[in-house]
């Protein structure tokens, strides 16, 4: 027997964005960090760059982000703290927090019918109204649906916390090493080096032995450009906006048959470089064969051995600055190659540590990479169980913790 059914508005309350004026906006965390749309979005909750002093929406802890403008209508996140929200994305919050999360799944299992009421054509937007009236599942078992899909929710978010942590320690062994020279001297030792003595150089004091040279003797940029059709079929479509802010793990890909025009392809293991606007911190490491757009830069170490000092080197802050402050277009700006990036100059190591490092940090790399199969899987299920659950077909005869205690 189906579920009834009940309008949004009736078990949860839509915020609708609205952007503040453009000379409250800045960088320095004053006021609400601001969010605008899902470029800000990470893999569960956002990472906002800008802040507004006058914020005009908000949304709270626990509400679920939902865009509700252009191409990308649909996509959702958590709000893992309070935001100012932009016209792009709306705050919606049920009763209570688990409630919430259950509006969340009846939203994910129907929004192929939610979206189909977007106006706006070739630029589609949902109204509140839209939303609001919107039709949901809302059975009297939800607690102890939303119980059993939680488990899967929570299983996801335990392995982005281990992702977390391995760029974290992948990070700091970098910098310790790399940016402070502060490197074990059992490292050295297998490196066949004894201790660290400092020269000058023109980028400072640097250990004797080490070279300056250029991020384009580290890596390179691929450009392999294709074309729509059947030869990209065993591929996944990586456009920029499914790359994660400040993370390694490429968690998102969309269907093969949304790459139309401006392709390059990338292989495993390469470094995928978000270019356009580059502040927004997007590199990643692909964890399979794909084709993305010309938006990304395609990378490739230039010495096998080098990838994980070439990954963290793309990864840092410093580089990230650096693309930025030489992008060019002054509306949507893009972070150049030739002539530009290619020439940030960089402290090489020697090949013997280069390989210590990549002994220690490649299989970081390479877990932070898999995550991408175990969180899909983990999503996959979750998702096929879904509609089962709502429409009746798996029927519930077992005890299921409540999803909506208040406590």
């Amino acid at each position: 027997m189906a579920a009834p059914t009940v309008p949004l508005i009736k078990v949860a309350k839509v915020i609708m964005g609205q952007s503040p004026p453009g000379d409250t906006y800045n960088e320095d965390g004053d006021g609400l960090p601001l969010l605008n749309g899902p470029t800000e979005f990470g893999t569960t909750s956002p990472t906002c760059t800008q802040f507004t002093t006058d914020s005009r929406r908000e949304c709270e802890a626990g509400d679920l982000i939902f865009c509700v403008r252009g191409s990308t209508t649909g996509r959702m996140n958590w709000a893992d703290r309070k935001y100012s929200l932009g016209r792009g994305v709306c705050g919606i919050r049920g009763e209570t927090a688990a409630e919430t999360r259950f509006v969340r799944y009846c939203i994910q299992d129907q929004l192929h019918a939610l979206l189909q009421l977007a106006g706006g054509g070739t630029f589609p937007n949902l109204t509140k109204d839209d939303i609001e009236e919107f039709e949901i599942p809302w059975p009297d078992n939800r607690a102890r649906i939303a119980g059993i899909l939680s488990a899967y929710d929570e299983l996801m978010e335990n392995s982005q916390r281990r992702i977390r942590l391995l760029e974290a320690m992948a990070r700091a062994l970098y910098r310790e090493w790399f940016v402070h020279f502060r490197i074990p001297a059992e490292v050295l030792t297998k490196a066949g080096a004894s201790r660290i003595k400092l020269v000058a150089s023109p980028l400072g004091p640097i250990p004797h032995g080490w070279k300056v040279k250029k991020l384009g003797d580290v890596v390179t940029y691929n450009r392999r450009a294709t074309k729509p059709g059947s030869h990209l079929e065993d591929r996944r479509y990586v456009p920029i906006d499914c790359l994660p802010s400040k993370s390694l793990a490429l968690l998102e890909a969309e269907p093969i048959e949304e790459a139309q025009s401006s392709l390059q392809l990338f292989e495993k293991g390469d470094i995928l470089f978000g270019a356009m606007r580059a502040y927004f911190h997007k590199v990643a490491v692909a964890p399979f064969n794909g084709v993305t757009r010309t938006t990304c830069f395609v990378f490739k170490p230039t010495q096998p051995e080098w990838k994980a000092f070439a990954t963290m080197t793309v990864f840092e802050e410093a580089t990230v600055a650096y693309a930025n402050s030489h992008s060019q277009g002054a509306t949507i700006p893009y972070a150049v190659w030739d002539g530009s990036l290619s020439e940030m100059p960089l402290v090489l190591p020697p090949d013997d540590l280069l390989r210590q490092f990549e002994k220690v940090v490649a299989p970081m790399l390479a877990h932070i990479s898999q995550s991408f199969f175990t969180l899909n899987n983990l999503r996959r299920t979750r998702d096929l169980l879904l509609p089962r659950l709502l429409s009746g077909q798996v029927v519930l005869n077992f005890p299921a913790a409540s999803a909506f205690s208040k406590s």
